[in-house]
């Protein structure tokens, strides 16, 4: 556990050094703010006491900022040769995959911490459904998991970033929006198995304040199999140089 901490750690203050960390939640809170509060669907126009334009649009967003924060996690290390260098120190694969995990969760994590003025000030406009906003942050740390672990997944399949992030992007799309359009076009056990594999039909959910088992379920196994497949990456690639 110790060296997941100093990974993760390490990683964090990388996010910082490198501006990428800035970058990144300047954006999410400029896009979730400017349709949150400015565009047609803002909460005043609705005159409705409610985060769920913040949430919607929150789905969307971060679809493409997580791959970007993890296209390099493992892809920098394995162009510039570290990668070898750190797994010679006692630090196993799933260790690092580990760490790298919950270093882009903390960042996820205070992204989210920074939005929590736009549920005060809602608060303060009229009476909130707290269950639905407590459960809407939920389900997106939920998604931001198994995004995660689907973009370091992407980022040890190749030296990279850019291919990295395109890996990632395309696996996403396909949970979180191909899958779900399908299912209106297939019938019988398929068309339920995509409505099952969809991440919109388990985050909808969630978002409407039920906290089903099955749906946080869904999504930890999702993030397991993508730090699973991301160790078998690093050993196989270990095994293959040694």
């Amino acid at each position: 556990m110790k060296q997941i901490w100093i990974i993760a750690r390490r990683e964090l203050e990388s996010f910082f050094n490198s501006l990428l960390a800035y970058i990144v939640i300047i954006l999410f809170l400029g896009f979730t703010g400017l349709f949150t509060w400015l565009t047609g669907g803002d909460v005043f126009l609705r005159k409705e006491a409610s985060l769920d334009v913040f949430f919607n649009i929150s789905f969307w967003t971060l679809l493409f900022f997580i791959p970007a924060i993890t296209m390099r996690l493992i892809a920098e290390e394995n162009s510039s040769g570290t990668l070898e260098l750190i797994l010679t120190k006692p630090v196993n694969e799933w260790q690092l995959v580990v760490g790298k995990f919950l270093a882009t969760m903390l960042l996820i994590l205070i992204a989210l911490v920074l939005t929590l003025p736009y549920y005060f000030t809602i608060w303060g406009l009229g009476p909130v459904d707290h269950g639905a906003v407590w459960s809407g942050y939920f389900g997106l740390l939920l998604m931001s998991a198994a995004y995660a672990a689907i973009g370091i997944f992407a980022s040890s399949l190749t030296k990279n970033q850019i291919v990295a992030f395109l890996i990632a992007l395309v696996i996403a799309i396909l949970f979180h929006w191909i899958f779900s359009i399908l299912t209106f076009s297939l019938k019988g056990l398929a068309g339920n198995l995509l409505y099952f594999l969809s991440i919109q039909t388990h985050y909808e959910s969630i978002t409407r304040g039920v906290i089903d088992s099955k749906d946080i379920i869904y999504f930890l196994s999702l993030a397991f199999l993508g730090l699973f497949a991301s160790e078998l990456v690093l050993t196989k690639r270990n095994v293959a140089e040694n």
